[in-house]
């Protein structure tokens, strides 16, 4: 099996920086396989950086390493890191919360601080490409066998991470926020697990209620059904079901929850999933 290096970024293909990065890869080893996870993360979202490594990090072989780069403060004192999950995967990325969802949902081994003097010896000198310059050519190494985790700095356990708000159950309600958007499709991911609307009675073609604020701001209240796929129900209809890392999730049928009714995602934007007690 080739060795495989998997990026993520905000840099979209609009220019030429993910192909930088890329040819600093192929010049400390030609052979490494590169594979996109996304150029596609909205620019400066970290939030999004961090739950779409929990999306698809778990899926892939133990000893893969990903290169995350979103990255707002480049150049300034926040730190370069590389992580090693639990169940061995490999994360280089800006020290911004970008590894906030792995430590929650696979668990960090350990985190180390990449050295200053651990840059590609690019003609360029810039403090705004990170990227290229230590992200891209780290991950490079150690996915390439030329450098082993443990040369990549010195240990440190105090890297940032996002306050991550539990889902719970009070009384007939489902809490929980509105934790990711399906930019392409428009559906909008909940971080509460289907088995707790099972705990409730609430079980696939029950009718539910739902309540979604900003803050405080009542931004949505709706009436759905309860589906195991979008087709369950019409086109344009507007349909509750099981998303693939089965948690609960909204969607409009060949439609767009989110620009429908104007929804966003992250710890702000809380949702009330109940039972409908009438039609």
């Amino acid at each position: 099996m080739p060795k495989t290096i998997v990026f993520q970024s905000d840099f979209t293909y609009k220019e030429g920086a993910v192909a930088a990065m890329y040819g600093v890869v192929k010049q400390v080893d030609p052979e490494l396989e590169i594979i996109d996870l996304t150029h596609e993360i909205p620019k400066f979202d970290i939030w999004s950086a961090s739950f779409r490594l929990h999306q698809v990090v778990p899926f892939w072989p133990i000893g893969t390493v990903f290169v995350s780069v979103v990255d707002p403060g480049v150049g300034t004192a926040r730190k370069a890191c590389v992580a090693k999950t639990k169940r061995g995967h490999y994360i280089v990325t800006p020290d911004n919360k970008t590894l906030t969802h792995i430590a929650k949902f696979i668990g960090i081994e350990e985190v180390r601080e990449i050295p200053s003097e651990l840059r590609f010896a690019s003609p360029y000198k810039t403090a705004v490409f990170h990227g290229r310059d230590v992200f891209g050519y780290v991950g490079a190494l150690l996915a390439s066998g030329q450098k082993k985790f443990e040369e990549l700095g010195e240990v440190y356990s105090d890297y940032q991470s996002y306050v991550l708000e539990e889902p719970h159950i009070d009384g007939d309600a489902l809490l929980g926020i509105v934790e990711i958007l399906d930019p392409n499709f428009g559906n909008a991911w909940t971080n509460i697990p289907i088995t707790w609307a099972k705990q409730l009675g609430i079980e696939y073609n029950d009718l539910v209620e739902v309540d979604i604020y900003e803050k405080e701001r009542l931004a949505l209240q709706l009436i759905v059904p309860y589906k195991s796929t979008f087709g369950g129900v019409h086109v344009n209809e507007a349909v509750m079901y099981a998303n693939e890392l089965e948690c609960l999730a909204l969607a409009i049928n060949q439609g767009s929850f989110i620009h429908t009714y104007h929804i966003n995602q992250g710890p702000d934007w809380c949702i009330c999933i109940r039972k409908a007690s009438y039609v």
